[in-house]
């Protein structure tokens, strides 16, 4: 005989079905739901185990989804592949199906990335293949772009710092503060004709959110080089887009997609001014931002 009990956490917005053998009430399975805010999109997530649940916790706690539909679905399991070996991942598509495959993660995914499987190694694993689906999905629903950059913001306005690995933007970010953080390593960026708007990203490396920063309209964006002197220089915008490029999350493998992150990058470069900021290991270059 087996005992199942459901178990709702309202203010989490957590479901945890919990299933036992009636003998001595020996646990043999864990399994939950959870719904998520990542930009202005909700994600529900379906776990199965309680090391699960921290790290969700963990990466995405205050952002619990309150009576809005979810545009996502992902099932989550563990013991998949070996630790993080490099940065690889394979792409291949069979049938109604997508599937991206790294040492430690593998995503099975519906052609519109609606409904996803994702099996990961362990918590790094798990993050990342997050990024992976959720880059993939913003970018197929021409909703915007996940760029490897670190975000900051003045005024009431977002200042984005990206660039090469290694060019400083989690420096930028460090020395940003006490302004608040929309990113430390990935922007969430919507893209629109009418307005471009940063949401607080949960994908970071160091500087951890509070998730509490609201939404912020984007008022340029500086491509980093350390140098011993702090200047600003606004880009044309055919060598903007061109910098950006490389800039953006994403496992090219559809020309269709492809497309679709260049037709962004357009408006974002048509909206957004572009600088190339060398600066000093200071907060001095906020001088010539703001």
């Amino acid at each position: 005989m087996i005992m199942v009990v459901v178990k709702e956490r309202a203010r989490e917005k957590v479901k945890e079905i919990k299933v036992w053998h009636n003998i001595g009430e020996k646990r043999v399975i864990f399994m939950g739901e959870i719904s998520i805010n990542i930009g202005d999109l909700t994600v529900g997530f379906i776990y199965e185990s309680l090391n699960e649940l921290e790290v969700l916790n963990k990466t995405f706690s205050p952002r619990y989804a309150c009576n809005r539909p979810e545009m996502m679905t992902v099932s989550i399991t563990t013991n998949y592949g070996v630790p993080f070996q490099d940065c690889n991942v394979a792409f291949r598509k069979e049938g109604n199906k997508v599937y991206f495959k790294r040492a430690d993660y593998l995503i099975e995914s519906t052609l519109d990335y609606t409904s996803a499987t994702i099996h990961v190694h362990d918590e790094l694993a798990l993050k990342h293949a997050l990024m992976n689906l959720y880059s993939s999905y913003i970018v197929y629903h021409n909703w915007g772009l996940l760029i490897h950059s670190s975000c900051a913001i003045q005024n009431d306005k977002a200042h984005i710092f990206a660039g090469h690995s290694g060019a400083g933007k989690s420096t930028a970010a460090r020395l940003s503060q006490p302004r608040e953080l929309l990113s430390d390593e990935a922007t969430i960026v919507k893209i629109t004709e009418i307005e471009i708007t940063v949401f607080d990203s949960p994908f970071r490396s160091e500087l951890q959110s509070t998730g509490y920063q609201q939404p912020c309209p984007l008022a340029g964006i500086q491509i980093l080089h350390q140098a011993e002197k702090n200047s600003l220089e606004k880009m044309r915008k055919p060598d903007a887009l061109l910098s950006l490029m490389d800039k953006v999350f994403y496992w090219s493998h559809d020309p269709a997609e492809t497309q679709r992150i260049m037709g962004l990058l357009r408006i974002l470069v048509e909206k957004v001014p572009v600088y190339e900021l060398y600066f000093r290991k200071d907060p001095t270059f906020w001088e010539l931002i703001s």
